[in-house]
């Protein structure tokens, strides 16, 4: 920027802004403009101790599991063999249960199953079928079963090790900085802003925000090679990338269908908390401004959290906080959003926000002083499935 602010003014007008911790001033600048950085900031960060951050994720296992092939039916409650497909193999083991979706017993129960034996490593699973009704024994091949909880003997003091372990997954932190300069006969004007900061300063905070959030969401985890620095840059990765979870929607949708399918998604067979937050383009939330209020989903009075004012989505499955993120009209989706749950997004900041003084006169560069504001950081989801993306077809 070729507008400067003085040190030495900036010192005496804005002391705070010198100080390592300044997230509790820099929150108050355009909240609404940065909704995925104002969330993470005000929710608290951790150190990192490196600019590369390792951290553990880890979802749910999934409730169904898919049945390939089912040669034979065991007789009574004889054991029978069933083949499962590559993305359920590791998901049954020994002692657990399953139901069969839509299929009774004669007493209108689901028939359930019980499995025996699954050898590591393989696709193959002995069950048995537990009840029967009038057709017998049940073919699943082809099916989709529901698991349920295990079952275990009365001299059994183990059982199968819990498959859903964290993974141990990485991103990078990268270094956000912005310069402020000005004149030294330049004189500070004080701000009616709830903060000593002047106009140069919080346009270039703005801006530093603004450029940090497109980072947050979209940004490629890379290592780039830098062949005029001779050193390495660290580019961050966006959560957008850290989960497959998404919806998809066509613009034709009915306005009152889509809002119920979207929270539904949002929502269902995705542990998290009740509360989750939609950041949407502006085509979403003009979409989600026709619907109607009805007793399954509504959209009540707008509620201020985070210092953004919100409009909330209340419906049996859970509420959703919606507000528009300008962030997906800039950059081309204008029609795509994404849910976050704020209890599972951590920010990892190697450097904290904080200002540094640069002594350009002493150096005889020029005629000004400098302030550098930097800080180093990551967003991560810690639960992937607790988030989704939302794209228009």
């Amino acid at each position: 920027m070729s507008e400067i602010t003085t040190i030495s003014m900036t010192q005496e007008a804005a002391p705070g802004l010198l100080l390592n911790e300044i997230d509790s001033r820099i929150v108050r600048i355009r909240p609404s403009a940065t909704p995925l950085d104002q969330i993470s900031r005000l929710g608290g960060s951790r150190t990192a101790g490196a600019m590369k951050v390792e951290y553990y994720s880890v979802d749910t296992r999934p409730l169904t599991v898919e049945v390939e092939d089912h040669p034979t039916t065991g007789i009574g409650h004889q054991p029978s063999e069933i083949t499962l497909a590559d993305s359920s193999a590791s998901l049954l083991e020994p002692t657990e249960t399953f139901m069969i979706p839509d299929t009774f017993d004669d007493d209108g129960n689901p028939i359930v199953f019980y499995v025996v034996s699954h050898e590591k490593g393989s696709a193959k699973v002995k069950v048995a079928q537990i009840n029967h009704g009038k057709a017998g024994s049940v073919n699943l091949a082809g099916r989709t079963v529901v698991r349920m909880g295990r079952a275990a003997s009365e001299l059994d003091v183990q059982t199968p090790q819990f498959a859903a372990l964290p993974r141990k997954e990485w991103n990078l932190c990268q270094i956000f900085k912005t310069q402020i300069e000005e004149s030294t006969l330049h004189r500070l004007t004080n701000k009616e802003v709830g903060w000593t900061f002047s106009d140069q300063e919080e346009v270039a905070v703005i801006d530093m925000r603004l450029g940090m959030e497109k980072s947050f969401l979209f940004g490629s985890r890379y290592t780039l090679p830098d062949p005029e620095k001779g050193e390495d840059v660290m580019l961050t990765g966006g959560i957008w990338h850290q989960t497959k979870h998404q919806f998809s929607y066509s613009g034709s949708d009915d306005p009152d269908s889509l809002a119920l399918d979207l929270v539904r998604e949002a929502f269902k067979d995705h542990s998290g908390s009740r509360r989750k937050i939609l950041l949407a383009g502006s085509e979403l939330i003009d979409i989600l401004n026709r619907q109607k209020l009805n007793r399954t989903a509504s959209a009540t009075a707008a509620v201020t959290k985070w210092g953004i004012d919100f409009t909330e989505i209340v419906s049996k499955f859970g509420r959703l906080y919606v507000t528009h993120a300008e962030i997906f009209d800039q950059c081309g989706m204008a029609g795509g959003g994404m849910v976050i749950d704020p209890d599972y997004i951590t920010k990892y900041c190697f450097i904290p926000m904080q200002a540094e003084r640069l002594e350009l006169k002493r150096s005889g560069q020029r005629n000004t002083d400098a302030i550098v504001i930097t800080e180093a950081s990551c967003l991560v989801l810690r639960h992937p499935a607790a988030h989704m993306r939302i794209v228009l077809d």
